[in-house]
């Protein structure tokens, strides 16, 4: 069938004339960004790191645990350096890096990351406090670790705010994505957030870039922490940056499918947000907000 395969050559230079056109390609020629593979492997690296035994195929023996930690940072900072260097080096290509790139800077972040892993272990204990104490249903710590899901997405937002807060592009976005696809719970890496942090079933969640929710917070699944609609600039184009969604204070619960949007807004210190809610101003502390839809009764006349 020769003219198929006339047809499939001209099909395939159709595609390559779009990648020049279009853009979308990677790894060919030029300064090449990270992709996503490289990443989700150093991610799953760092949580068998955070989590020994728990993630990953290695159940690493106690009497040799410090040479199993030591070989994977070993591996894993010269994995992360090679990323670094690359979303440092694309974002520069196109103007959308501020700073000196050099081996040296990279390399300083590069390690900064793996020091940070205690701290994280830290903060991620405390989230797994929160979240046997937050569930009648669980029966250890250990089925908490294994089996939920929020461990997995704040265990991965954990390192990616990291990555974040050094102004390393795209690998906080790789890592948290994955997170999302694997879990249904979508967190931005720029979002703060404070120790004992507990999501109960999860799907659906989303947590945007500038939340700050404080200690001791509890959601449900399909809880929407996101940003009004955003203004203009003259040429129609969205104004970016600046807060533009909630804070969550101190112990607050937010139940199933409430929607709390914009910057200003803030959940008081204790407050409990019902289900199904939809919240664009500031609760005080301690404070119930529910919905109860209103119920309209027709009337029928006696003939």
């Amino acid at each position: 069938m020769p003219h198929v395969g006339k047809k499939l050559t001209s099909i395939a230079e159709d595609i390559v004339e779009t990648y020049d056109k279009d853009g979308g390609i990677n790894r060919i020629d030029g300064v090449n960004l990270p992709a996503t593979e490289p990443v989700v492997e150093i991610l799953e690296d760092m949580l068998q790191v955070l989590f020994p035994g728990y993630f990953g195929k290695r159940v690493p023996a106690r009497s040799n645990i410090l040479f199993f930690v030591q070989s994977a940072i070993d591996s894993l900072f010269l994995r992360i350096l090679e990323e670094f260097k690359r979303a440092c080096q694309y974002a520069d290509s196109i103007g959308a890096y501020e700073g000196d790139i050099t081996t040296t800077t990279c390399e300083d972040k590069a390690l900064k990351l793996m020091q940070c892993i205690p701290r994280i272990r830290t903060l991620l204990k405390t989230d797994i406090q929160a979240g046997f104490d937050g569930d009648p249903a669980s029966k250890s710590k250990e089925e908490v670790i294994s089996c939920y899901p929020y461990v997995y997405a704040i265990a991965t937002h954990r390192i990616a705010h990291e990555i974040y807060t050094m102004d390393i592009p795209l690998i906080p976005r790789i890592m948290s994505e994955w997170a999302h696809r694997r879990t249904g719970i979508d967190i931005h890496p720029g979002a703060q957030i404070g120790e004992r942090f507990f999501i109960d079933h999860g799907t659906g969640v989303v947590i945007g870039e500038t939340t700050n929710i404080k200690s001791g917070v509890k959601i449900y699944q399909g809880v929407t922490l996101g940003a009004l609609s955003l203004p203009k600039n003259a040429d129609g184009s969205a104004v970016k940056g600046g807060k533009r969604h909630p804070t969550i204070e101190d112990g607050a619960t937010i139940y199933a499918e409430a929607t709390i949007l914009g910057g200003e807004t803030v959940i008081g210190k204790n407050s409990v947000i019902g289900a199904n809610t939809w919240i664009t101003s500031s609760v005080p502390p301690n404070t119930l907000v529910t919905f109860q839809e209103r119920q309209v009764y027709q009337s029928v006349k006696k003939k």
